[in-house]
């Protein structure tokens, strides 16, 4: 031991312990502290009990003796921040000429592993800058990816270790499958071992267990986690295709056989399935669902998954059914029942669809957008109304072609709808108007200006048009002031996210209002009590026959806001509805079909279910 050390020792000034600990901290020798991080020992003065350290940020440092002995960690040379601050410029040349071996290098400073966060501490700022590590850390990590030497964890923040002994990847592939808990780990790890199969140099020894495991999984899961029972079976299938010496052990689990039995759940299933595993099963449904997959794959369409919708056409055209998916996209249009994301995509893909792309279109979309806002599915229409704002080219590719009494009604129907304010409303009235010059006195008023006409509506739509302006009045709007009052509170308006949020909801809730008021104020209540069976009227249900192929069809036509395309209820003011007003029993209707299916026979003319008058609701019936 040092001399004075020793004398220290002898005094009380510093305890044996400390003292073996201080033999290390020599001055030139570097160390670590846990709150001023990386420094060098300048000197000792062991006359004044002090040692003086010089950190990074904190240069000339006096510490007690026994203080430094206690919280200092000495490091040898061949530490990395040794390293760093003996000789920078040689070691950024390693880290350029010798990534892996100072990857090695930093882990062994950080006692054997580190995270992608701690690693990018050391190395950005006096060694690369922000862009110029990521550039480095991609380069690195796909190499010592192949090394083995080099655990690298699926999740960004997991610490990369380093191992004892190089494992090869796929061993590590089949460590991170067996260890993997979560079913999305599980279904990651199995995604990577059919990416690299061709490492596996024993695929009947190492992979065939594996086959074996996800066959067992894929059956336990079914029912409570059918998703990854869809996964782990397409992932299965993939596997065996690339390695042909595999075999499975469940011959009857097989994709077509889960898409039978779980057919009802598909809804639910396939807005969890990876991209490519959709698309896997979409393809498969012809051949799992036989005949009836094309009436299954438009239902799957009518949902809220976008990605479904995008993927689905294609599997109609390979199949040679795409007359029949432009069919159903026609009635979609015709009865208002196409959903938001069809509609979309229908707008995105018009090139392929030309005969769709008709005003037919526009009143579809104003349907679909009120839909949407009515059952608060904002997250599902703002696309589709983006999409007719933002896209100029649409409206004139709608009306390209059209007779201006279609843009004539169309201006009106936009007039009416709640869905855009006004500042909007004259904005896509402009591109129809650009487009027909004639229509600009509907805008500027030189028309005669003619009443307001009453819709008719039922009762129980009434009901819910007065119970949600009722909900905006008593409890919606007040909260919302309430939250400007608090979020005001908070202070300087330039920059108060809160302020700014609450006022534009006060902006949505008052503008809504202004709707449901002036809606319910042109509304009439109906029960479609003594209908006119004579001919079509609001209250009936009509029976149609196609002409060419004598297929019947029956619709339910009721108020303005009634409509329910799975059971046929259908509005008067839809284009379906306005084709039948006032025809009688035997005629012939032409409803604007396709060409194989436009003429309808009317077969019968029955009145409707009565709506039944709430005793709570007292308002003015249709006289």
């Amino acid at each position: 031991m040092d001399a004075e050390l020793q004398k220290s020792v002898d005094v009380g000034k510093l305890t044996s312990a400390g003292a073996a600990q201080l033999e290390q901290l020599k001055p030139g020798a570097f160390c670590l502290h846990k709150s001023w991080g990386f420094g060098r020992v300048a000197e000792w003065n062991l006359l004044l009990n002090q040692v003086v350290i010089d950190f990074e940020k904190k240069k000339g440092h006096l510490m007690q003796l026994q203080y430094a002995a206690d919280n200092l960690t000495p490091i040898p040379a061949e530490h990395f921040l040794a390293k760093k601050a003996s000789d920078l410029p040689s070691l950024k040349n390693l880290l350029k000429e010798a990534p892996a071996e100072m990857m090695r290098n930093i882990l062994q400073s950080y006692g054997g592993k580190a995270t992608q966060a701690q690693i990018s501490h050391w190395l950005t700022g006096d060694i690369f800058t922000e862009p110029e590590f990521k550039k480095w850390w991609s380069a690195t990590k796909a190499l010592i990816k192949k090394e083995g030497t080099f655990l690298i964890p699926s999740k960004k923040n997991d610490p990369i270790e380093l191992r004892s002994s190089a494992v090869s990847r796929a061993d590590e592939l089949l460590e991170f499958f067996a260890q993997a808990r979560q079913s999305k780990e599980q279904a990651a790890a199995l995604d990577q071992i059919i990416k690299f199969h061709h490492e596996f140099k024993e695929p009947e020894k190492q992979l065939q267990p594996l086959i074996e495991a996800i066959e067992d999984t894929a059956q336990r899961n079914q029912r409570l986690n059918p998703a990854l029972a869809f996964e782990f079976v397409i992932g299965r299938d993939e596997l065996l295709e690339r390695e042909p010496k595999l075999h499975t052990t469940h011959p009857d689990l097989t994709l077509e056989r889960l898409l039978t039995e779980e057919e009802p759940r598909l809804d639910e299933i396939l807005p969890k399935l990876p991209s490519s595993k959709e698309r896997y099963v979409l393809h498969a449904l012809p051949k799992a669902l036989g005949e009836t997959w094309t009436s299954r794959a438009l239902l799957l369409m009518q949902g809220t998954n976008a990605r479904l919708v995008g993927q689905m056409p294609r599997v109609f055209a390979e199949n040679g059914k795409e007359d029949e998916l432009r069919s159903a996209l026609h009635r979609g249009l015709r009865e208002h029942s196409a959903t938001s994301e069809m509609l979309y995509w229908l707008c995105k893909n018009r090139k392929d669809f030309p005969e769709l792309i008709t005003p037919e279109l526009l009143s579809a979309i104003f349907a679909a957008c009120e839909r949407d806002q009515h059952h608060e599915r904002n997250s599902r229409s703002t696309r589709l109304r983006d999409l007719l704002l933002q896209d100029r080219k649409l409206i004139p590719d709608i009306f390209e072609g059209s007779d201006i009494g279609l843009a004539r009604d169309a201006m009106r129907r936009l007039m009416l709808t709640p869905v855009f304010d006004e500042l909007t409303k004259r904005s896509l009235m402009a591109r129809i108007i650009k487009l027909y010059p004639d229509l600009q006195s509907l805008v500027s008023g030189e028309q005669t200006e003619q009443k307001v006409e009453s819709i008719v509506v039922s009762w129980s739509s009434l009901q819910k048009r007065k119970a949600e302006l009722e909900d905006l009045v008593n409890k919606k709007i007040p909260e919302n002031s309430k939250e400007i009052g608090v979020a005001r509170s908070y202070g300087d308006l330039r920059e108060n996210f809160e302020f700014k949020a609450a006022k534009e909801m006060q902006a949505v809730l008052m503008r809504r209002k202004a709707e449901l008021e002036t809606a319910l104020d042109r509304a009439r209540g109906t029960a479609f009590e003594s209908p006119d069976l004579s001919q079509v009227s609001i209250g009936t249900v009509v029976t149609l026959r196609e002409t060419g192929t004598g297929r019947e069809e029956t619709y339910t036509i009721l108020g303005a806001w009634d409509g329910d395309p799975e059971r046929a209820i259908i509005s008067y003011q839809t284009a379906i509805g306005q084709a039948l007003l006032g025809h009688r029993l035997g005629e012939i209707v032409e409803l604007s079909a396709d060409e194989d299916s436009g003429r309808y026979a009317i077969m019968a003319i029955e009145a409707a279910p009565l709506d039944i008058v709430p005793p709570e609701l007292e308002l003015e019936p249709v006289t």
